[in-house]
């Protein structure tokens, strides 16, 4: 086996491995850096005077900035060159990894995630599509198993991290532990990756592309952000977004189309394997950041764990998840990716049916083999859906089709929190409607259980009516726990139906060779 190929503008043969160690270091920081935030937001808040409603946005602005830039990788890697503009997402990011770090007022740390969000959009999309151009056909399975890895173990390694640096350091941590990750990453790009070919594109930009996209994918994103929190389409705000995102993307779309020079390629869709593969991508998002958003508000509510107790009850699904990786690059070079597929999302199916019998019971040991089987399904979904949808693309629209392809899952993550944060407050309502209408003052075994109660509060030296009151406490709070655990259930059940209803896509994916890709180069 070869350790070398020829890449990007240069003739000079380079090491395929030293090429993935250096992208893939970039891919892992802004995967992280999409999560590790998420545990810090109650200190941050109490240090910088702001309500929770106002810090969510440095949750929010990263993610709308990195939406707005995934599409707009392909033709700015074009246009500048694949390693500069990896290099400069990469300079950028550490940069504004700082400025998160020395942020004094909230609008200053926001404004330094949108430029982390925009610099990391960058480097998700360029490192697959890098990764994808740089291995030789019968490599491209380890390849992107590796990048897979990352991809997967990202989003939890994020909070377990981050709640250990918040507990033991200070939030702005989480910010500086990217600057001596992004100086390697840094030096390892400019060791590895050979020189761009001189760019011959020197076309006029087309900004008003450019700012219909970024007001169409910003206000949907948005909109999925702060949909829940703002009670949908109740909010004036929320409403708007909505006619702003159709707008927008309706307006992008049409101008793209009629474009002899888009500056996002659409006519990638119309290969059958990538339309199809970006729905499925959609799902997987869903799949995969809607569970990791409802168990560790599930552990926490219910199981009363601290953020790093919830980080370290997520580690082993993601330890799992990575060393599965290459037992399933192996099998795509003997099994057709789309078989494989299937599998996985069966898998994942049979862990979110295992995850909805929760009960208030519930403890660490009976979530650790749903989510070890979880990231056996998930390992199975994500590395052949990434071959099968991207292997039959030819290379010279494979960095547009993998920005695209990025991009959906990312959404899709979007929504699905989105969609399942309102499914479980939607369901918690219901649930506790429908229990305490069976909980008549007249039935005896409540009246029992009342009794029961008040003479335990009474026996600690409580006036009757003060423990009565008590009891009555307890009883709404009992059935309160009982609704949220019982919504819980359902949400991880739609998820297992979402799943299986989409799983059929498969059949439409292209065939590509058994654990195979485009060839290397560009």
């Amino acid at each position: 086996m070869t350790t070398a190929v020829a890449t990007f503008g240069s003739e000079a043969r380079v090491n395929k491995w030293f090429v993935a160690t250096a992208v893939a270091l970039g891919a892992l920081l802004e995967i992280i850096d999409t999560s590790i935030v998420n545990v810090a937001l109650a200190d941050m808040q109490a240090e910088l005077g702001a309500t929770l409603n106002q810090v969510s946005w440095v949750v929010s602005s990263y993610a709308v900035a990195n939406v707005i830039i995934l599409p707009l990788s392909a033709w700015l890697g074009m246009r500048f060159g694949k390693k500069k503009y990896f290099l400069f997402s990469l300079v950028g990011f550490t940069a504004a990894s700082v400025l998160c770090g020395l942020a004094t007022t909230l609008p200053m740390l926001i404004a330094a995630r949108v430029l982390q969000g925009l610099m990391g959009g960058g480097l998700l999309a360029k490192a697959q599509a890098i990764l994808f151009e740089t291995f030789p056909r019968e490599e491209q399975a380890a390849a992107q198993g590796f990048f897979g890895a990352i991809v997967i173990a990202g989003p939890v390694i994020g909070p377990t991290l981050g709640g250990y640096i918040v507990t033991n350091i200070g939030w702005r941590w989480i910010f500086f532990i990217n600057v001596p990750v992004g100086i390697v990453a840094v030096i390892l790009t400019i060791m590895a990756l050979p020189q761009d070919a001189p760019s011959r594109d020197r076309s006029r930009v087309d900004w008003l592309a450019i700012l219909l996209l970024a007001v169409g994918l910003g206000a949907l994103q948005t909109m999925l952000e702060e949909g829940n929190a703002d009670d949908w389409f109740q909010s004036q705000f929320i409403v708007a977004m909505g006619v702003a995102a159709v707008a927008g993307l309706a307006a992008f779309i049409w101008r793209e189309l009629r474009s002899d020079r888009p500056v996002v390629d659409l006519k990638v869709l119309r290969y059958r394997s990538l339309w199809a593969g970006s729905l499925l991508s959609l799902v997987v998002g869903m799949a995969l950041y809607g569970a990791l958003f409802a168990i560790p508000i599930f552990a926490q509510s219910i199981l009363g764990m601290s953020s790093q107790q919830t980080g370290l009850l997520l580690l082993p699904g993601a330890l799992v998840s990575a060393a599965c990786m290459p037992l399933a690059a192996n099998l795509t070079r003997r099994f057709d990716p789309r078989l494989l597929l299937a599998v996985g999302g069966v898998v994942l199916v049979v862990a979110l049916v295992m995850l909805a019998r929760l009960s208030p019971q519930t403890g660490e040991v009976d979530l650790f083999w749903p989510l070890i089987v979880r990231a056996f399904g998930t390992v199975f979904m994500f590395l052949p859906l990434s071959l099968a949808t991207i292997a039959p693309i030819p290379k010279q629209d494979m960095a547009a089709a993998t920005g695209f392809y990025n991009l959906t899952r990312q959404l899709g993550g979007s929504i699905g929190v989105a969609v399942l944060a309102t499914l479980l407050s939607d369901r918690t309502a219901f649930h506790r409607a429908v229990l305490a209408e069976k909980l008549v003052p007249s039935d005896p075994h409540v009246i029992e259980r009342i009794s029961s109660m008040t003479a335990a509060f009474a026996a600690r030296g409580m006036s009757p009516q003060a423990a009565h009151q008590m009891a009555l406490g307890l009883l709404d709070r009992t059935v309160q726990a009982q609704s949220a655990v019982m919504s819980f259930g359902d949400t991880f059940l739609a998820t297992a139906a979402l799943v299986l209803c989409f799983l059929p896509l498969v059949l439409v994916l292209g065939r590509a060779a058994k654990g195979a890709a485009v060839a290397g180069g560009h």
